[in-house]
């Protein structure tokens, strides 16, 4: 069942997507070789704690609150002592349960000095997100978001990853509907005023197949391709879309 969210929900939900952005921010800046996933997570949980909780720890025993992601490594993937070395790249997913409802979003950022065909799909990845956002409003429906990434993604070159989606997102993190990356126009549910949901491309330089990583928790492409997420909340108004995980 999809939840409809009321103003003042939408309110609150707000509040906690502009300091998620900000601490987001924050973590941008610590990018760089030699520093380790453990420390970037660390940031993230003193950050978060300052106004409310991580909505990823202890969310099917995952053990952290920042999710890093690491070259074919797609999602879900958890903070360790690895060090991040020039030329990789390095997708941060991250969410906080703020006065009882939660935002999540994700970016992917280059360690250095990269290849620029790696550069290019982030650059794919993060406008597929600005193609689907563009197709949120009412009347319209999962499936045309869906259509929009693939068909952009596709035309690149690259794949949308398809066994992983966006989501229904507010008193749970996840909830009605699953949006997928893929699919066709007019199909799935219509969107309606006062959804929440995260859309969230995540691309495939190589094959869309995937398979679990060595820690567990997350996903990583089966050919070993590089990979690249981004993600935002959003909630459906009456004139089409806010997305509420944004600085203001």
């Amino acid at each position: 069942m999809i939840s409809i969210k009321t103003k003042k929900e939408i309110q609150i939900m707000r509040e906690g997507g502009k300091i998620l952005a900000e601490i987001m921010e924050k973590l941008k800046e610590k990018i760089r070789p030699r520093i380790t996933t453990n420390e970037l997570n660390r940031l993230a949980e003193s950050l978060i704690l300052k106004y409310g909780k991580c909505s990823f720890e202890g969310y099917n025993n995952f053990p952290a609150c920042l999710c890093t992601s690491i070259n074919e490594e797609i999602v879900h993937v958890a903070p360790s002592e690895r060090v991040l070395k020039e030329g990789d790249i390095i997708s941060l997913d991250l969410g906080i349960f703020y006065k009882g409802f939660h935002t999540d979003m994700a970016i992917t950022l280059p360690v250095g000095k990269v290849d620029p065909e790696i550069l290019r799909l982030i650059r794919v990845c993060k406008k597929a997100l600005k193609r689907g956002l563009k197709k949120i409003r009412p009347g319209n429906t999962v499936g045309d978001i869906g259509n929009t990434i693939q068909r952009y993604v596709e035309g690149q070159g690259f794949n949308v990853i398809r066994d992983l989606c966006g989501h229904g997102i507010g008193k749970e993190l996840h909830e009605d509907p699953q949006v997928l990356n893929y699919g066709k126009r007019r199909t799935g549910p219509k969107l309606k005023e006062g959804m929440t949901f995260c859309i969230e491309p995540m691309v495939s330089a190589g094959d869309f197949k995937i398979k679990k990583s060595k820690d567990g928790y997350g996903y990583e492409t089966e050919d070993g391709s590089l990979s690249a997420h981004f993600e935002h909340t959003v909630a459906v108004t009456k004139n089409g879309i806010e997305v509420l995980t944004k600085i203001f």
